[in-house]
């Protein structure tokens, strides 16, 4: 069998596209003959990591990319199970030559990558990753003494001065081996769940490119005047995107740099904000992947073995968007409601849960990882280990936010907490600006503030305080 005909394995994972995907690309400059394949896995209920919201999404983007990859003239194959026996079956079923795959940013995915390419070399077949979900791996962008970053400022530096590669021509006519079984597509079911009753943007490749064209047209532009405020559509809104890899970081880099090729000063200034959120993705992969511990501890070693809260009630009532503290409910209904939350609100509700409630910000990881579409485990660890006080870049543990303070400088009107809390739409917006003096419900059907916030900054203040004295220097 000639070598371009015989097939090439591409291995789909969180690269949900056609266009610009480094694997895809490399794989079919091997052979003509392709076959995609995508593994399902089999856990049922309740996973720590994911939940029906981002699933279903998932299900969603399968579909389309089955459809995009029939107009190259291949199909997409759906399997279930452990993806190195999967794999190895599916190597000996077709007699393919090579296994091509894009490279995971997590340490979950890489023990299965090192797995893959033992198993490869076992059967003689040549195995290639490619990197693609990021525009600089993290042994790229490193300390003059070769050393990673632990401060972004210095690690954006570097990043930004680094030269970026150009997106990659999508195949154009492929081909896959007849008689190679596969299962029909999912939906949420084959995870034991219903289809959420959430708002979700539209799944799929072509609903990114769209979504990516409004981004670049005009809000990236205005970035440095709206991204913070909640209730503005001041965000690109890419980033479940960027998640499922159903657009490229190089085309959203390249979109964007072309934009600001013609933009006003106050637009470049906008862009340039918005690629430095780029960079920031990209420094929290770069945390992950050299100091992983930060998984399961804090990454300054200084807070390790913080004395937290138990979760009990007030965890429920953060979770379900009804702590008496407005904004911090929108954000949390908002998140209920549709996998997303505005990043501004993310870092208040991390902080009210770590700072206010002394409750470990681990719980609140899981907790976003569940419900969230762009649920990023780099990027929400990093988050979180932020508010709270441990992280890379971290704010300083004296640095504790107030709600009604952020109320009043990012939601000033209120229209952000009324489009989520219905109890407070006759409400008038001072009232969501400083704690109500009785103590008492805003709004009927509407709860007290559970917590002073005044006296846990206190409590927080103090117990860092002593933590650290504890601590052998």
């Amino acid at each position: 069998m000639a070598e371009q005909n015989r097939p090439v394995i591409h291995w789909y994972r969180r690269d949900l596209r056609v266009a610009d995907n480094s694997s895809l690309a490399c794989a079919a400059s091997d052979s003509l003959c392709l076959i995609p394949v995508y593994f399902l896995s089999e856990w049922r209920d309740f996973h720590a990591w994911t939940g029906p919201k981002r699933q279903h999404f998932l299900c969603g983007c399968l579909a389309s990319l089955a459809g995009n990859l029939e107009t190259l003239g291949t199909r997409l194959l759906i399997r279930q199970g452990d993806a190195v026996e999967g794999l190895r079956a599916l190597i000996l079923e077709s007699g393919a030559m090579a296994v091509h795959f894009n490279a995971d940013p997590d340490p979950f995915g890489k023990r299965v990558e090192e797995s893959v390419r033992a198993m490869c070399a076992g059967l003689g077949v040549a195995c290639h990753s490619h990197a693609d979900v990021s525009l600089h791996g993290p042994d790229e962008v490193l300390t003059q003494s070769g050393q990673p970053y632990r401060v972004y400022t210095p690690y954006s530096r570097n990043w930004l001065g680094l030269e970026k590669l150009a997106p990659i021509r999508k195949p154009r006519a492929l081909t896959t081996p007849a008689g190679l079984k596969s299962l029909p597509l999912p939906t949420v079911k084959h995870w034991g769940w219903d289809v959420p009753m959430a708002d979700l943007p539209e799944p799929g490749e072509r609903a990114a490119r769209d979504r990516l064209k409004r981004a670049v047209a005009g809000k990236i532009q205005a970035y440095a005047q709206k991204r913070d405020f909640p209730a503005e559509n001041g965000t690109s809104r890419i980033s479940q995107d960027l998640r499922f890899g159903l657009i490229s970081i190089r085309t959203v880099y390249a979109e964007a740099m072309n934009a600001r090729a013609t933009a006003n000063p106050a637009g470049r200034a906008g862009i340039d904000i918005f690629i430095k959120e780029l960079a920031w993705r990209e420094f929290y992969f770069a945390i992950l992947h050299h100091f992983p511990h930060v998984l399961n501890e804090e990454f300054n070693a200084d807070w390790r073995g913080l004395p937290w809260d138990e979760p009990g009630p007030f965890f429920d009532a953060w979770k379900e968007g009804r702590t008496g503290f407005p904004i911090v409910d929108a954000g949390m209904r908002e998140l209920l409601a549709t996998g997303f939350m505005h990043n501004r609100v993310r870092m208040i509700t991390a902080m009210f849960l770590t700072k206010d409630l002394h409750i470990d910000w681990k719980q609140g990881e899981s907790h976003f990882m569940q419900h969230l579409l762009d649920g990023e485990i780099a990027s929400n660890n990093g988050g979180w280990q932020w508010s709270a006080g441990t992280g890379a870049d971290a704010a300083p543990y004296f640095r504790i936010q107030n709600p009604w303070s952020q109320t009043a400088r990012y939601d000033p009107d209120g229209r952000y907490i009324k489009r989520w809390i219905p109890e407070l739409v006759d409400v008038h917006s001072a009232r969501f600006l400083e704690p109500p003096k009785d103590g008492r419900s805003i709004a009927p059907g509407y709860p007290a503030p559970c917590i002073d916030h005044k006296t846990e900054r206190e409590r927080t203040l103090e117990i860092f305080k002593r933590h650290r004295e504890k601590k052998p220097r």
